[in-house]
């Protein structure tokens, strides 16, 4: 029977992510999607920096830029159009050395990935097949048997894998595979989805705009050149059935006035329950739940497609390294202890803003958007509210910290150009040890540095004149860090001692040396 090291089900923004990841290491993978070609109608929209360091990672820079646009901010208006908070999203920031917030075309986007599927020898692609059935042997190291029919012939096949990567979405086949319940954060809100093409621009912001009504909260947002989509929160006692074409030219025509409707054509309107959920577990063995089968995020700070991207980004290079022999299943339990916290926290802020942004009755419209002003005007900027509340992972196995207290020890390190070379560049896809100062790698015993060497770990040493990353690494109060793969602070120190962080790494089951 055939077998592969990991198959993925689902080949979704998350999916095809993980995917190339895979691909990327050189792990045979099996990709199985449901539908024969792309869903043709947009869903996501927004993706932030982090995210597009991701997607450059998997050396997709160009081809991503090609594909979306910079976004300027957002506006906070009330139900008249009038301006009551502006946040700007700098699109030459250099924190991660891409555009704060960036809009763009799923399809488009999928179309991408799925191209870049197809670039390594080593992954194999089938669409048109639906999984139904994932059967795991308990008794040893992750053999997982999984089973797909053909759509088009009724034909089943069988498989044999070490992984399973569950991207399969919100009716997630893979979570009652592993078990799981979803944690119910307590947010059901029906909302009506427009999205619209036209053949000359509109004349509106180009930004993201949220309106600040009880009565009839929306957003809207030009996507990519051309596109424009609006969300309207439906009241108490409405339906879906109820938005006929006329009611929706009615909703979106503070945006249209003045356009000639014959030049806008509608592409779709839809009704979708925005929620709030968290798997309650994420795994079993070796299946895996990722993207919207493990989280469901309501839309309001635009991280829905972005967590299941960052789903992908702790979880294969982990995989790969356990697949390889050079780890064992105990880094894998980190999958869950880091990334179930952080969702669930990023849902949980997405619904405040929300909250704060559109909730109450609509008596309360009026004092709330005073209250809005007053933030704005107290804290300057909405991103500064969020920063505040964005999660780290934890200390654990994988993120340490030694004497004082570290600043944004288990984040995500920025990229600064060091000597001129983007920092991802200088370091590739594996480890990384980043200092400034003496040179003291080359002091450690071989077998240290033969560890570390094993991983793949780049040495990047930061001269006087890498402001950028002089900074950062004064902000952790630190002359030496450990970067893991996915670009997470895991220690910070004084000094580079690889002989504590090799223990470290060696309690968390990372032992590539025989």
């Amino acid at each position: 029977m055939q077998h592969v090291s990991a198959v993925v089900v689902g080949a979704g923004p998350t999916g095809a992510t993980a995917a190339v990841m895979l691909g990327q290491r050189g792990v045979q993978t099996l990709v199985l999607e449901r539908w024969p070609e792309v869903y043709p109608l947009p869903r996501a929209v927004h993706f932030d920096d982090e995210v597009f360091r991701v997607f450059a990672s998997m050396g997709l820079e160009s081809q991503v830029r090609a594909i979306s646009r910079p976004a300027p901010g957002m506006r906070l208006t009330d139900s008249a159009q009038r301006v009551l908070a502006e946040f700007w999203r700098d699109p030459t920031s250099r924190l991660h050395g891409y555009p704060q917030a960036n809009m763009f075309d799923q399809p488009q986007l999928e179309g991408v990935l799925r191209a870049a599927i197809g670039k390594y020898d080593c992954v194999q692609y089938r669409s048109g097949v639906e999984v139904f059935q994932i059967t795991q042997q308990h008794g040893g190291p992750g053999r997982v048997l999984v089973r797909y029919r053909e759509s088009s012939t009724g034909q089943t096949h069988e498989i044999w894998t070490d992984a399973v990567l569950g991207c399969d979405g919100a009716n997630s086949l893979t979570r009652s595979v592993v078990g799981a319940g979803m944690e119910d954060l307590h947010f059901d809100q029906q909302w009506l989805v427009v999205d619209v093409k036209t053949d000359s621009p509109l004349d509106v912001y180009d930004g993201v705009q949220q309106v600040c009504d009880n009565g009839r909260a929306a957003t809207f947002m030009p996507v990519t050149p051309g596109r424009y989509r609006w969300e309207f929160r439906l009241n108490h006692g409405e339906r879906p059935e109820d938005f006929e074409h006329d009611r929706v030219l009615e909703l979106t025509q503070p945006w249209l006035a003045g356009t000639n409707l014959d030049t806008v054509h509608f592409l779709r309107q839809a009704c979708y329950m925005f929620r709030g959920l968290v798997a309650d577990r994420w795994r079993d063995g070796r299946v895996f739940l990722l993207g919207d089968a493990a989280h469901q995020t309501p839309p309001f700070i635009g991280q829905g497609m972005c967590a299941g991207i960052r789903d992908a980004a702790n979880l294969v290079w982990k995989l790969a390294l356990v697949l390889d022999g050079k780890a064992d299943d105990r880094l894998l339990d980190t999958y869950e202890a880091e990334r179930r916290p952080h969702a669930r926290r990023v849902v949980q802020l997405a619904i405040g803003v929300g909250a704060m942004m559109t909730g109450g009755p609509r008596r309360l419209t009026g004092p709330r958007n005073a209250l809005i002003r007053l933030i704005t005007r107290l804290l300057g900027a909405e991103d500064k509210f969020v920063s505040a509340f964005w999660p780290a992972f934890p200390r654990g196995p994988l993120v340490h910290s030694s004497g004082r207290r570290r600043r944004r020890v288990g984040e995500v390190f920025g990229q600064p150009r060091i000597g001129g070379v983007p920092l991802d560049a200088a370091t590739g896809l594996g480890w990384a040890v980043l200092y400034r100062g003496h040179n003291r790698v080359d002091a450690f015993d071989h077998a240290t540095r033969n560890y570390f060497d094993q991983l793949g770990t780049a040495v990047v040493r930061v001269g006087p004149h890498d402001a950028e990353a002089t900074k950062l690494l004064d902000d952790l109060r630190a002359d030496a860090i450990l970067l893991r793969p996915d670009h997470i602070v895991a220690a910070a120190s004084t000094t580079t001692d690889l002989r504590v962080w090799q223990r470290q790494l060696t309690a968390a089951g990372i032992a590539p040396l025989d």
